[in-house]
């Protein structure tokens, strides 16, 4: 029984320390919420400029998650994440002290590209070393710490607005407090390093690598019994030595060589997560809640209580996807954000000439808006990544979920660009821009319906 506990102790601590690229894949990605109204003013920059400095990142993101699975495949999944934690250290510094906006994009891509593979490295580390009864909860840790580093960013930014008194005001003689709010990210970034450099590599890794007694010392510290035969079914499942090619990814189907069913499946998921506009208020929730008449105080703390809903919905999430199973809470989440969306739509659309809401409308898109983060933070947020990280088989794994997150960055991309751009003067207004993210919510319930199979409980060698 203490050999168990033992073992189960270090697999939440491993699984911890590598989630901790998710805190950073959250902080990184939405510490701009806080900034981007003071980036804008600072620099005079229009809406186009202010869409380019925010998304270009998530392109930086994309090619960081398309090619950490080459870096994990080749140098190790430990070594990329020190790969990573690099770029988040100097993204951090050099974000705080850009001299325009071309430069200030240069570094927010370099972040990008840490961002990527933290999404992309966590996932299949974890998958890689957590039991398969354990693996949706501790897979959730992944997200978890994503949330966290929300929470944190939105947090640290609405105590420093409190303490200058606006994002744009000096705080230290000529440093201005949104310079202070990408900086604080540099302790993460070094506590990251620190964890991943204290970590063991990922058994099925150095089996595939042929380091065979390396990976029964790993597995040993994870699940004592059955070392032989886990070894020994972890080689089973690589067929040759070759590395993970997209041809790998291509099925006979009907006489044809067509892509896998999964990959399809992987791709849906990972799109449609980003496409029911989720990001959107994470990234310009604060500009959002501004723009309908909030004070920017009052819009600081509102990001603030949205993340915070996020953390905790996150956690139901966590307690309930080894029990409901991946596929109902995906449908559950589904139909609650296409009705709040939906609900969000009709409120904007009744925004006065000037934008702000009306009083009823205001309560209720503030309502709204926190339960829509309600089911997407308990459901489609940590399934989607625990799903990327088992769906696959151990051949394709690190290949299919660096597509998949590919795809998913650059949906992303495409939503973070289209935001200001579409709600800014030339735009359609903020009504009918939810109205599209609703309509994605709405597909997503067929979607997942008719394309995505159950994985609760399989072994990865089941895939």
């Amino acid at each position: 029984m203490s050999g168990t506990k033992s073992s189960l102790r270090h697999v939440v601590l491993i699984t911890l320390s590598a989630a901790i690229g998710g805190f950073l894949f959250g902080f990184d990605s939405s510490v701009i919420n806080g900034a981007n109204g003071a980036l804008k003013a600072h620099f005079n920059a229009t809406d186009y400029e202010l869409a380019w400095s925010v998304s270009l990142a998530l392109i930086g993101a994309a090619i960081g998650a398309f090619f950490a699975g080459k870096i994990a495949d080749a140098l190790g999944r430990v070594r990329c994440m020190l790969f990573a934690s690099d770029l988040f250290v100097l993204s951090a510094i050099g974000s705080g002290i850009p001299f325009g906006i071309p430069d200030f994009i240069m570094w927010r891509v370099i972040g990008g590209l840490g961002i990527g593979m933290a999404s992309i490295i966590a996932p299949i580390y974890i998958a890689e070393t957590a039991p398969a009864h354990l693996r949706g909860r501790l897979g959730s840790m992944q997200q978890f710490a994503v949330v966290i580093g929300i929470f944190v960013a939105l947090l640290s930014n609405y105590l420093i607005v409190q303490i200058a008194g606006s994002a744009n005001n000096p705080m230290f003689g000529r440093i201005k407090a949104w310079q202070v709010m990408f900086w604080v990210e540099v302790i993460p970034a070094v506590i990251y390093g620190y964890a991943a450099w204290k970590l063991p590599e990922s058994p099925r890794y150095l089996v595939h690598k042929g380091y065979l007694d390396l990976a029964k010392k790993v597995i040993a510290q994870i699940n004592p019994e059955g070392i032989d035969e886990e070894v020994e079914s972890i080689q089973a499942t690589f067929k040759n030595k070759k590395p993970s090619k997209f041809t790998d990814m291509l099925e006979i189907i009907d006489g044809k060589e067509r892509v896998s069913p999964i990959l399809w499946a992987g791709l849906g998921l990972a799109i449609l997560q980003q496409l029911v506009g989720i990001n959107v208020i994470f990234y310009y929730g604060t500009m959002l809640w501004q723009s309908v008449g909030f004070g920017e105080s009052d819009a600081f703390l509102t990001s603030v209580i949205s993340s915070g809903v996020n953390l905790v919905m996150t956690v139901v999430a966590i307690m309930l996807i080894d029990k409901i199973g991946r596929k109902p809470l995906l449908l559950i989440g589904s139909i609650g954000m296409a009705v709040t969306l939906s609900t969000l739509t009709f409120c904007f659309m009744s925004a006065g000439a000037d934008g702000s809401l009306p009083g009823h409308a205001s309560v209720i898109a503030l309502i709204a808006a926190n339960l829509y983060i309600t089911f997407f933070a308990a459901t489609w947020g940590p399934v989607m990544w625990v799903m990327l990280g088992e769906m696959f088989n151990n051949r394709i794994r690190t290949i299919a979920i660096a597509v998949c997150g590919l795809a998913q960055w650059f949906a992303n991309f495409v939503v973070t660009w289209t935001f200001p751009v579409l709600t800014g003067e030339d735009g359609i207004g903020v009504g009918p821009t939810y109205g599209i993210y609703s309509l994605c919510a709405i597909f997503s319930i067929f979607f997942v319906a008719k394309f995505i199979k159950e994985t609760k409980g399989k072994e990865l060698e089941e895939m």
